[in-house]
């Protein structure tokens, strides 16, 4: 939705999105503290959790609720105010807002109506749990939380089946199990890290696989909120599983496939070399 400031006003106000610490106070910047003590009005995703972190820096603003179950009523009401001046910070109930949150949607809002969004960075939970998992964090995927229902879950684990680049997850206690006997099932028996109470005192970063994973929980009851760190596809496997499913369809048929979709000749025939892992002249000498 687009909204019209009020005619002879040209002065808006700023949406600072400030990450605030994911357990440890001691982790939030004095550039944060400085916003939040300047802004007009504070967003929250939950205002209790939010009044902890500002009455323990004793900080004294207006704080309003902005989470998924209000996000279009009240993201509207932000925007307005941000029209006529106002500068607004917006906290998540932990880490950065914006991930897995509905952050992401008053800032396209922002974005749709011209207000300036800035960004007080700070702690990401994936981040760190990517980091200090051991696995490669040079190329990775973020997929946040899983769906609940278990059909869906197992539907957007599969579409992970082939992806070489890392994992990284959210999830919660109460569905850990469930999660992990999935991911099993449909990635295989991978290398995997689970990193929980991320920069709390029981912080804790366990290394194992996803069979020893489902194993060690059929003891012990998960505690506290998850990152989860999976190893990508084997590059190789996926390489010859990528060459196998082309053998029911012909040099000329793959060709022309990507013909069809506007491809150039040439680069026709590179994407066919690349998709069977053979080199552009066999391809060549194939159609012709």
């Amino acid at each position: 939705m687009v909204f019209i400031a009020e005619e002879g006003l040209n002065i808006k106000g700023t949406l600072y999105l400030v990450a605030t610490p994911i357990g440890n106070l001691e982790d939030i910047s004095f550039r944060a503290l400085r916003i939040l003590k300047e802004v007009d009005l504070i967003a929250a995703e939950d205002t209790r959790h939010a009044m902890k972190l500002l009455n323990h820096f004793q900080i004294k603003k207006p704080l309003l609720s902005y989470h998924e179950h209000n996000k279009v009523n009240k993201g509207n009401f932000l925007i307005e105010k941000l029209l006529e001046g106002t500068d607004i910070a917006l906290v998540s109930d932990a880490g950065t807002p914006g991930i897995s949150d509905p952050g992401e949607d008053i800032v396209k809002l922002c974005i749709d109506n011209d207000v300036k969004v800035t960004m007080i960075p700070g702690a990401v939970a994936a981040i760190m749990g990517l980091v200090l998992s051991g696995i490669s964090s040079g190329r990775f995927v973020f997929e946040g939380f899983l769906p609940m229902h278990k059909k869906n879950r197992k539907e957007k684990i599969l579409l992970l089946k082939d992806e070489l680049r890392t994992i990284v997850l959210y999830e919660a206690p109460h569905k850990l199990k469930a999660t992990l006997n999935d991911l099993y099932e449909v990635l295989g028996d991978r290398k995997i890290a689970l990193a929980r109470e991320l920069t709390k005192k029981y912080e804790e970063i366990i290394y194992l696989s996803l069979n020893e994973a489902i194993l060690k929980y059929q003891i012990d009851s998960p505690r506290g909120e998850y990152v989860v760190v999976i190893e990508g596809a084997n590059p190789l496997e996926a390489i010859e599983k990528n060459k196998s499913k082309w053998n029911d369809i012909s040099f000329e048929e793959h060709y022309q496939m990507y013909i069809s979709e506007g491809l150039e000749k040439k680069a026709a025939i590179k994407k066919v070399a690349q998709d069977r892992g053979i080199s552009k002249r066999e391809v060549y000498n194939s159609l012709i």
